[in-house]
Parts: C-alpha cells; structure tokens; sequence
C-alpha cells in the first residue's frame, strides 16, 4: 500500500490537518475554566474534576487523529506535540495539584510538597526519554496528578491530611525516578485491547463516583482501585520482558503523556 504522505496534499487534507491542532488547543478552554473554579471561595472539587475530565478526552482523541490525518508533514508550521505537552502538564500536573493545595488536603505547611510535586513534573515532561516510543514506555510517574488528585480528596475525607502528604511526596518522587510504566496506545498488540478498554471502564466509574464525591461507596472506590495495580503491575511484567531494541530515531506525531 501506498504512502499517501508521499503524495501532493491537498486542501481538504491540509484544512483537516490544522483542524487536529485546533482541537488539541481546545484544550485551554476546559482547562482555564478547571482554574477559574479552584480560584472561587466556594471551589467545588467535582466541577474540577468534570473540566479535566474533558481535558483528557480530548488529549486521548487528538493523538489519533493527529497520526491519521498525517500533522506533521500537513500541518507542519505548527508543532502539535508542543501544545500538547504545554496543555498536558497544565492539566495533568500543574491544576489538579493546585486543587490538592487549594483544599487543603494536605497539613498546613505542606504546600512546598506540591510545589516539589510540580518541578519534579517539569522534569519528568522534559526529561530525554519521557517517552520511550520504540518500546511503549513512559520513564517514571506520567505526571497523572489528575488521578492522584481524585484519590487524595477520598483519602482526605477517610483518613485525614498526613496521609494525602505522603501519596503526593512518593509520586513526586517516582516522577523522576528510572522505573517504566507501560504507554497503554503503544502497548504491545495482545496487551493493548485489555489496558485501553480497562481504563475506559475504569473512567466511568470515576465518572460515577464524581456526584457523590468525596463519599462514594467504599466498595466502588476499591473496586476502582483494580485498574491502577493491574497496569503497574502489567507495567512490570512488559518491562522486565520487553524485546531488546536498539534506540534509534523515532518519528511520531502528538502523542498525550
């Protein structure tokens, strides 16, 4: 088959190019309104968390599309995987963290923990091998704060402060440390089916727990925690049994973190 990218573009294919990184920035909108509700005296968690949520589904969309519609030789005077990074870590780092520092999760004083949190992250994002494309591996924590942050306002609401303190400290730490975690759209073919539909199952019970937040039942926050420890786990098993490849250069189009 043919490389349709050695082919004279057209139009059409160069309007739908510049389109995907027009949806790729239409993330800033989801995500000033995030900022705009951690900033009101009566900041409601839940409508965070619904911004972001729509953050991420349009950086799990727009990676797709991006390599479908061929970006990066259409659309080339703008890069794509920069507004992606920019947008990723505002909110996948930079936000939820604020609303872990904005409802005071976490024991007063403790606020330089998520200032901590936030460099490693920076580092994490600019590190060299961030993304290990060639083999589908992210280096350290991915800076999925979102997350964390949804799990802190439980564990606030359960056991106090100190607890939430020392989740975000050993994250910020695994943010820059050497471990893997498997990149689930580049995860080996016979692993990828069961990684990307777990974590849609497991969006819509977060997405089921968000009106009763922070007290949902027990039973569906624990049930949601199956998801998380089976992905480090399979993380594990894929790094320690991944094919040896020789790194080379990789050529890819705006893939999310």
């Amino acid at each position: 088959m043919a490389d349709t990218r050695d082919q004279p573009t057209t139009t059409k294919q160069t309007v739908a190019a510049y389109a995907v990184h027009a949806l790729t920035a239409s993330g800033i909108l989801p995500a000033a309104l995030a900022m705009l509700e951690i900033t009101r005296a009566d900041c409601d968690p839940r409508r965070v968390f619904g911004w972001l949520l729509l953050t991420t589904f349009i950086d799990a969309i727009d990676g797709p599309l991006a390599r479908r519609y061929h970006v990066k030789t259409r659309a080339k005077s703008i890069d794509g995987r920069t507004i992606d990074d920019l947008l990723d870590y505002l909110t996948f780092a930079f936000i939820p963290l604020m609303l872990v520092w904005r409802m005071n999760w976490m024991p007063d004083g403790f606020g330089v923990i998520v200032a901590l949190a936030m460099g490693a992250s920076l580092f994490g994002f600019a590190h060299s091998d961030a993304k290990d494309e060639q083999n589908g591996f992210f280096r350290g924590f991915p800076s999925y704060w979102n997350i964390a942050a949804f799990y802190a306002g439980l564990l606030h609401h359960w056991s106090g402060q100190w607890p939430v303190a020392v989740i975000i400290a050993v994250l910020a730490g695994l943010t820059i440390a050497p471990i893997r975690l498997v990149y689930p759209n580049l995860a080996p073919e016979q692993h990828r089916v069961w990684l990307l539909s777990g974590a849609a199952v497991w969006t819509l019970m977060l997405i089921a727990m968000l009106p009763m937040y922070p007290q949902p039942p027990a039973w569906l926050v624990l049930v949601s925690l199956v998801y998380p420890i089976l992905y480090s786990l399979a993380s594990f098993v894929l790094w320690r049994n991944r094919p040896f490849q020789p790194r080379g250069p990789v050529i890819s189009e705006t893939p999310s973190r």
